[in-house]
């Protein structure tokens, strides 16, 4: 069931890496978004758009001299990284993204500022994750960051795509970006001309459901998961992820296979495959 979503031929060379913080930054650099367009019941009030796999695919094979040297040398990317003091994954992987953006050898953009906050006399309105100078265009770019893991339910149309917190839905951050995040036409004294959502992570299919076909906005070139209420046929095999591994497993597995089957991500320690386990009694459908 599901096996043409979860075994495509998927460009994962980030796990070739050894060094679990070199691993979650090729990840973050590397992989494609979750979604390849905005979906059409999506209401647009600020337009933007999704960078293409060729482009990130492009960015990681420039990269890639650089994390295989950090990989054998991570004290630098260390030393950045203890700057962040939240456990929060998004927060993380916004560390990364910022990390290459500064390494400005590696790619074609200038970073002109991240975290600018847009302030209305008293009132902050707004803040913008990062702005950009792209050096092969001219033209200066707003990229908004996220890390995202969304179960799907029922038709796996847009309103049903749920994270952890039932609050938190792809819906709903969908709506965010489009009516406030990409609000803003300058920042910087510079006039934006383009506006990409960096949104990574996972998403996650009905374990019960055999589905044949995805929403055409789905990304197939990012790897999906399962979820359910239930453990996996062979749940002797997954063993259950820290939080960080999260946004990339680590290179050998980080615990025994699972005995005792709590609210988490596993993972097959065979396969590339994924399965999000949530107990019944902590999910209430509308």
């Amino acid at each position: 069931m599901h096996l043409h979503f979860l075994d495509h031929d998927f460009d994962e060379r980030w796990l070739e890496l050894s060094q679990p913080m070199v691993r979650q930054l090729a990840f973050s650099v590397g992989s494609a978004n979750i979604l390849r367009s905005l979906p059409q019941e999506l209401p647009i009030t600020h337009a933007f758009q999704f960078h293409n796999d060729d482009v990130w695919r492009k960015h990681l094979t420039h990269y890639w001299p650089r994390l295989q040297y950090l990989d054998q040398h991570p004290d630098e990317l260390l030393e950045f990284l203890q700057k962040l003091k939240s456990t929060r994954l998004g927060l993380r992987f916004e560390m990364f993204i910022w990390f290459w953006l500064l390494e400005q050898q590696y790619h074609p953009y200038e970073l002109l500022g991240h975290s600018i906050q847009k302030i209305d006399g008293a009132r902050t309105v707004g803040e913008l994750d990062f702005v950009l100078k792209n050096t092969e265009t001219n033209e200066i770019e707003h990229w908004e960051v996220a890390l995202k893991y969304y179960l799907a339910e029922r038709d796996l149309s847009l309103p049903f795509w749920y994270g952890l917190n039932r609050s938190d839905t792809l819906s709903r951050k969908l709506h965010h970006f489009t009516q406030k995040q990409f609000q803003f036409s300058e920042a910087l004294e510079h006039q934006i001309s383009r506006r990409y959502c960096i949104l990574k992570g996972q998403l996650y299919l009905p374990a019960a459901q055999h589905i044949h076909t995805l929403p055409d906005w789905i990304n197939p070139a990012r790897r999906m998961g399962l979820w359910a209420q239930q453990h996996p046929a062979a749940a002797q095999h997954f063993y259950r992820l820290q939080r960080h591994e999260w946004i990339c497993v680590n290179h050998s597995a980080s615990s025994l296979p699972a005995q005792w089957w709590t609210d988490g991500l596993y993972k097959s320690a065979d396969a590339e495959h994924y399965y999000m386990y949530r107990q019944p009694s902590l999910l209430s459908y509308p």
